[in-house]
């Protein structure tokens, strides 16, 4: 959602045991490196044979948006239904604990392969965010991570970043963060098959990878969703072409299929939503994929029968379900929640006479990054190494609070703290000379957490910091103020619920004065009540011209909200991370701590 600077790619050498096999894509090949002393499941009776059938590891996860220390709050606790039917918050994630929970996995694991689903980097905290991720493929490569997919916010600071991300190199604005040490990029590869440049017309990354080991072949062919445009600022995918994810899949799988690869995982930054929070749900009660809705399930329906295991993520849900391919067989669909909090097993047993997926084999589990475990000590290494690097600016106190104030962690169409960044922003752009807005929009996805009463650090009990309220919006999006008549202001607030939003309802947080109707019972842009919107207690008039604030993805019509890209006599003002700190400052102290805002603006009848 925030796009700068870019570029080039050069070739890179892995130590991971990856075999490159596409010819046409600007990165370099890796050189497959293969562990001594692995053994099949049932090799030999003494004889030395090896058996039929072995046992591959497939650990993965997804979405981790470069959440290396713990997520605060709600935001970093996995729902857990317990055998009485109660359900339970557990603490979760963290990648000292990440890591650790995927070393034990591995162990007596002999051929054992980790994968990612997409978002590793990007809407990142500020001990990732301050360094444009470095930090998090640095921990990622310490993960022994194989291989991801490209997500949507890879593209946050546009493809050449992302190039540098995978090649290595320092920043071309702020140059080498450690003296004597240059970046050396992913020593894994990212996938992104179904984006390609408009001027060569050929994937800007490698579409798919091999691993191999002992003569055994998994091909890895990674996507993101076809609507990433949609919902990333327009110069992070400038140049970009974006294309449709089932025939992308199944194009490389033809050719992985004709190369002699027959074992293929689809690794695809799209998801679902399961009917459960829990991350031991059962989707497949009563039946096969009964239990989960969303895009992915489409998407898994078509996606050939060559492949045998779909990744995925996004949604920053739990799952893993069953869905049938084009045939009517059962497929295994996974995603692991979000931010390190959980990972994937998934057993995928590969028949050494055919080299493809026993698919009625497959067994496939979610498990807890659970914080009762010891720490990985490489990792609480790293983090110390760049919280050394950040403090200066990360605990820098911006004001005080009673209590928590909900944001990624709020599952209601009005969150406190997107009303408190909303009015920061209205405060901020409200002034003649700096926009005149009289209403502010603030789009939900953009709220990356909650604003947490405990100590992160040493700073005390209630006190925010910068680094927490960067965590909160981390893309420094420019605010916008635009004209908008009163008519395209009703529609934006309809295209919450309609258009591409009509399935998976995207609700605005707005600013004080601001009020209307959601009713959850009807249908489409009927949901939102017309006649009930009003602002300061008058009903909008479709021909009458009013100031909106907003952040330049919203304002650029990102997330379905074309209403509000029609906007005119644009004014740019400043960072929305700016206008938040400002609106902390003015309004806390730590004698008279700010409360969190009511949420009665959005009158919800479900």
């Amino acid at each position: 959602m925030s796009a700068t600077p870019q570029h080039p790619q050069k070739n890179r050498t892995s130590r991971r045991v990856l075999a490159a096999t596409a010819g046409l894509v600007t990165v370099g090949a890796l050189v497959a490196a293969m562990p001594a002393g692995a053994h099949d499941r049932g090799k030999g009776h003494g004889h030395g044979h090896q058996s039929r059938t072995v046992d591959v590891q497939l650990l993965s996860f997804n979405d981790l948006h470069g959440n290396l220390e713990p997520p605060a709050g709600s935001a970093g606790t996995v729902s857990e239904t317990q055998a009485d039917g109660t359900v339970t918050s557990v603490p979760a994630g963290g990648v000292e604990y990440l890591a650790t929970s995927l070393r034990t996995a591995r162990k007596g694991n002999p051929y054992s392969v980790t994968a990612a689903g997409g978002d590793m980097v990007g809407a990142s905290p500020l001990l990732s965010g301050l360094f444009h991720d470095e930090p998090t493929i640095e921990a990622l490569n310490g993960l022994d991570l194989d291989v991801t997919a490209v997500g949507n916010h890879e593209f946050d600071e546009g493809a050449t970043e992302l190039a540098r991300l995978q090649n290595g190199g320092c920043h071309p604005v702020e140059g080498c963060y450690e003296k004597g040490k240059k970046f050396k990029g992913a020593d894994f590869p990212y996938l992104a098959a179904n984006v390609t440049s408009e001027k060569t017309g050929k994937p800007i990354l490698k579409p798919y990878t091999v691993w191999k080991k002992n003569g055994v072949k998994i091909g890895f062919i990674g996507v993101t969703l076809e609507g990433t445009p949609n919902i990333v600022t327009a110069n992070g995918v400038k140049g970009l072409k974006f294309h449709d994810e089932i025939e992308t899949v199944n194009k490389y799988a033809k050719e992985l299929d004709r190369q002699g690869v027959k074992s293929i995982v689809a690794l695809i930054h799209e998801g679902g939503a399961p009917a459960s929070a829990s991350y031991n749900y059962d989707c497949d009660s009563p039946g096969a994929g009964d239990g989960i809705s969303g895009p992915i399930v489409d998407i898994a329906k078509g996606i050939t029968p060559k492949v045998d295991a779909l990744v995925t993520g996004h949604t920053h849900q739990a799952y893993v379900c069953t869905v049938p391919d084009p045939s009517g067989k059962p497929r295994m669909v996974t995603s692991a929640s979000s931010f390190g909090k959980l990972y994937t097993d998934t057993t995928l047993t590969y028949d050494r006479r055919t080299n493809d997926i026993v698919r009625t084999s497959v067994e496939s589990a979610n498990h807890i990054v659970s914080r009762d475990q010891p720490k990985a000590t490489d990792m609480t290494k790293l983090i110390a190494r760049w919280n050394t690097l950040a403090a200066p600016i990360a605990n820098r106190p911006q004001g005080w609070i009673t209590a928590d104030i909900n944001g990624r962690g709020s599952t209601a169409p009005e969150k406190p703290l997107g009303n408190l960044i909303a009015d920061a922003q209205l405060e901020g752009l409200a002034p003649a000379d700096k926009g005149g807005a009289v209403v502010a929009f603030m789009n939900p996805g953009g709220i990356r957490a909650d604003l947490v009463h405990a100590a992160s650090g040493s700073e005390g009990d209630g006190v925010v910091t910068y680094g927490e309220a960067f965590t909160v919006q981390p893309f420094t999006n420019m605010m916008n103020v635009v004209d908008l008549t009163g008519a395209q202001l009703v529609a934006a607030l309809q295209q919450q619920v309609s258009g591409s939003n009509e399935a998976s309802p995207k609700i605005l947080q707005v600013s004080k004065g601001l009020t209307y109707t959601l009713d959850l019972t009807k249908s489409g842009a009927d949901r939102v009540v017309a006649d009930t919107i009003r602002l300061n207690g008058e009903a909008i008039d479709p021909a009458k011209t009013y100031r909106v604030a907003m952040n330049e993805f919203l304002a650029g019509g990102g997330d379905g909200f074309a209403a509000l890209g029609e906007g005119t006599n644009k004014l740019v003002g400043a960072s929305d991370l700016d206008l938040f700190n400002a609106y902390l400052a003015a309004h806390s102290t730590a004698d008279a701590p700010l409360a969190p805002p009511a949420t009665d603006r959005i009158t919800v009848v479900q």
